[in-house]
Formats: C-alpha cells, sequence, structure tokens
C-alpha cells in the first residue's frame, strides 16, 4: 500500500481569509454576531469546580478507580477547560485583555501543566499563518511526522503523548514568540501554588487523577480526534480545514464548528451555529465530521492516514489566493 513521504504542499495563501469576504460581501449582517460572552465564565468557573471536587472524592479511592472516572468525567471538564483558554486567546470572554488573560490562568488549574498564557501567545499565529510549521504550532513538524509515518501504534502513542509533542513545537517559533514574560511568570507560580495545595491535602491519587485526566483530554480519547478532524486532509488534498456537527459540540463549546471558527474568530463560541444557519451555501459543500469516535479509529488504523496529511505551505503564506472552494464532497460520517 502507498503511503505519504511529505505534506502536501499549497501555495496560495491560507483558505479563510477569501471566503470570509465572499460571506460578509453577500451576509454583512453577520457582522451582529461578533461579540464577547462574559457568561463563558462561568464554564470555567463550572469545569474547575468540577476537577477539585473530583479530587476530594477520589483521594481516598482505589487505584483502579480513578482511571476511569479520569478517562469518562475529567477528560470532559478539561477539555472544556482548553475551549474556554483557547476562547480567551481570542479576548471572547472579556473586552479587557488582562481579564481573558487572568480568566484563562484560572481555567489552567486543574490542567496541571502551565499552559494558558503560552497557547494565547501562539494560537493567533496558527489562524494567521495557517500550514507554516515555523509559524503554527498546530502543524506538526517534519520529525513527528517522519517518526510516527502511518503506523498504528505509533499513531496512537502520538495521541496519548499529544500534550509533550505540541509543547515540544514551541521552540520552533522562539524567533517569532517571547515565550517568557511576566504573564507567563504568574502562569506558573499559580499553577505551582495550586498543585501543591493539592498535592498537600490529597496526596497523590489526586494528582494523578487530575495528570490522567489532562492527558486524555487531549489524547487518546474521543475527543483527542479534534485534532484529526480540524486540519488533517480526511476528505481530499484539497480541503485542509473540516468541521465537526456532532453531539460532542457540547462540550466543545461548538469550536467543532471549525471552517466558521477560521472564517469568523471575532465571533463567540455559542454564534458559530449561527454562521452556518446564515450562510449555509459556503459550508454544506465542503466535508465534515460527525462521529468522533469513528475519526478517532478511522486515523489509528487507516493506512492512508499519517500525520503527512498536512497542507503546509512557505513564504509565510504571502502567495496568491484562489477562489474558495465550493466544490461537493462526500462527507464522512
Amino acid at each position: 500500500m502507498s503511503k505519504k513521504k511529505s505534506f502536501s504542499w499549497s501555495e496560495n495563501c491560507e483558505p479563510h481569509k477569501l471566503r470570509t469576504k465572499e460571506i460578509i460581501s453577500s451576509h454583512p449582517e453577520i457582522r451582529h454576531l461578533i461579540g464577547r460572552n462574559p457568561y463563558t465564565f462561568l464554564v470555567i468557573v463550572l469545569c474547575v469546580g468540577i476537577q477539585i471536587a473530583m479530587s476530594w472524592i477520589l483521594y481516598d479511592e482505589s487505584w483502579w478507580f480513578i482511571f476511569p472516572c479520569a478517562y469518562l468525567i475529567g477528560a470532559f471538564a478539561c477539555h472544556t477547560l482548553f475551549i474556554c483558554i483557547h476562547e480567551c486567546s481570542h479576548n471572547l470572554i472579556f473586552k479587557n485583555r488582562v481579564l481573558n488573560t487572568l480568566s484563562g490562568i484560572f481555567a489552567n488549574l486543574p490542567l496541571v501543566f502551565p499552559s494558558s498564557v503560552s497557547f494565547q501567545k501562539y494560537h493567533l499565529k496558527h489562524h494567521a499563518f495557517q500550514g507554516i510549521e515555523e509559524l503554527d504550532a498546530d502543524m506538526p513538524s517534519e520529525w513527528e511526522a517522519k517518526l510516527v509515518n502511518n503506523s498504528t501504534l505509533g499513531k496512537a502513542l502520538w495521541l496519548l503523548l499529544y500534550p509533550i509533542v505540541q509543547a515540544s513545537r514551541l521552540g520552533r517559533m522562539s524567533k517569532e514568540i517571547k515565550m517568557f514574560d511576566k504573564w507567563v511568570a504568574l502562569n506558573y507560580l499559580v499553577q505551582f501554588i495550586f498543585m501543591g495545595l493539592i498535592f498537600y491535602f490529597w496526596q497523590w491519587k489526586a494528582v494523578v487523577y487530575l495528570v490522567a485526566s489532562f492527558f486524555f483530554s487531549v489524547g487518546l480519547h474521543p475527543l483527542g480526534a479534534r485534532w484529526i478532524q480540524e486540519h488533517f486532509l480526511t476528505h481530499d488534498e484539497d480541503q485542509e480545514t473540516k468541521s465537526y456537527y456532532g453531539v460532542l459540540n457540547v462540550v466543545n463549546l461548538n469550536v467543532g464548528y471549525h471552517n466558521e471558527h477560521h472564517d469568523f474568530p471575532s465571533i463567540p463560541w455559542n454564534n458559530l451555529p449561527k454562521i452556518k444557519k446564515i450562510a449555509g451555501p459556503y459550508y454544506d459543500s465542503l466535508g465534515h465530521h460527525r462521529s468522533y469516535t469513528r475519526l478517532l479509529l478511522r486515523f489509528i488504523f487507516d493506512r492512508k492516514l499519517s500525520l503527512y496529511s498536512r497542507m503546509a505551505r512557505d513564504n509565510r503564506g504571502k502567495t496568491k489566493a484562489t477562489p474558495s472552494n465550493s466544490k461537493s464532497v462526500v462527507n464522512v460520517e
């Protein structure tokens, strides 16, 4: 069976800017969806509360009970907190940037490792320079793709260790982004104090529960299929962003509407479905997913899919733009 040995390369700029202009021209009313949703902070409080409560409940339970709870409860709470941090990075909770940063640091608490401020630094680059390895932290490195290849075991381990893999990509962005400042230091300090208190009061089982929840939430779990859904070439070699229209958008805070989000990153999560409702013809013809579980299994076992199943570009994306692709694509259910 033939396998990909390199990324797919595009000479065009990232695909969302032109479609955004087309949609705004046809549907200027979408501008009214732009804004902020301060109620997202209540979601943060709820999920942080769930994880603290679970840490207290489990600190004296049997070890065998901790991991199922992390997989079935903690992973969902942590994944929602990741999405909330994502909203903070776009300043979509409060008008004040500092309040968004502080909200992200608070949302980071049950995620064990300090990452919210760093995520805010590099995530906007992902939108501006999609597929450019040295600027897009979502883009797999060449060494990752070569190491994992299309191996079933390799892809499963890559997902299981995804937080570590993604952290390893930040070094390549150090020329563009100042990785350490007072906000990063605050993020580290607050996280160190929080985890210290968790260990002091509830010991190792509580810490292990939080660590397991963190890794499951973005790793070898149906929720981890989001990394495949968003930008892997699961339909053809042209469409590099896919949306997810399944039930887990409740947990995802609608970030599954990923084409819609990239087209309009200034619109908060609660309004993303409204974009598709208003501008349906622009999205209905695009390939999408409806099952994370099915996509997770397909990615792991389908030898045609590998880390090379990504669209790459260079020259900082400053190349020609072509009209948005409106051809019909078979939807993967």
